[in-house]
């Protein structure tokens, strides 16, 4: 049983055009994000469009010798299928959803969410909405028999667009679904990148981190915590439904 991270990276965002391309000291956000994701460098693929936008992040994936694949812009779950199906992925094997805005992203958690989808014998783990983490760590853990499920199956342009929607909602009772839970309540705290003020407030935290990747969880919480102006550029953002 194998496992891939699957990003999924556009430049067509609408409330934030190009926001994987901004910079972060002498790197893209989407630079930052692989940095951080480099332990696992041979388990990600980056589920980017096929519209003609994506001339930037193919570049990046090509510089950095990451895999990935060019699918629709729209239908993301196609994307998730057909990447998964390009590199080869059997029935069991664990597919990791991810989203490119989430540049602090953290290996560690990752690995719990594995564990947890292993040990648990679940079909779902999320680490996500609820959790007790800052919004921008999140990650589902599944595997790729139920991403074909949810591709073969999901009706609503809704579940095409957000990929899991099929599975934590609308086969929710089929399915036995798990999720990773801080033991403490960071979730006051958002980290991932929708508009500008959630870029300025990442701006400042990275700077604080020493515009570095090498930084703990704990290290992240408590430069957030030293430093309440952050929280404060972006709190009146609100998250986009997925």
């Amino acid at each position: 049983m194998s496992f891939k991270i699957v990003i999924q990276a556009r430049t067509t965002s609408t409330r934030l055009p190009k926001k994987v391309l901004l910079p972060l000291a002498n790197k893209t956000v989407l630079e930052v994000m692989l940095k951080r994701l480099e332990k696992f460098k041979e388990n990600i693929i980056i589920a980017t469009t096929n519209d003609g936008t994506q001339k930037e992040i193919v570049k990046i994936c090509e510089k950095h010798n990451i895999k990935y694949y060019e699918g629709d812009t729209n239908n993301v779950l196609s994307r998730y299928y057909e990447a998964c199906k390009k590199f080869n992925l059997k029935s069991d094997d664990i597919v990791i959803r991810c989203t490119s805005d989430c540049p602090f992203i953290d290996t560690n958690l990752i690995e719990q969410a594995i564990k947890l989808y292993k040990t648990s014998k679940a079909d779902y783990v999320s680490l996500g909405a609820h959790s007790g983490f800052p919004r921008g760590l999140d990650s589902e853990v599944f595997s790729f028999l139920l991403l074909k499920n949810a591709f073969f199956n999901a009706k609503t342009d809704y579940e095409k667009e957000h990929v899991t929607p099929y599975l934590h909602t609308t086969i929710k009772n089929k399915l036995k679904i798990k999720y990773l839970i801080n033991k403490n309540n960071d979730s006051k705290y958002r980290i991932t990148l929708d508009e500008i003020d959630d870029y300025k407030a990442i701006v400042q935290l990275y700077e604080k981190l020493g515009n570095n990747e090498n930084f703990s969880y704990e290290k992240l919480i408590l430069t957030l915590k030293n430093n309440p102006y952050i929280f404060e550029i972006n709190k009146h953002v609100e998250q986009k439904k997925s």
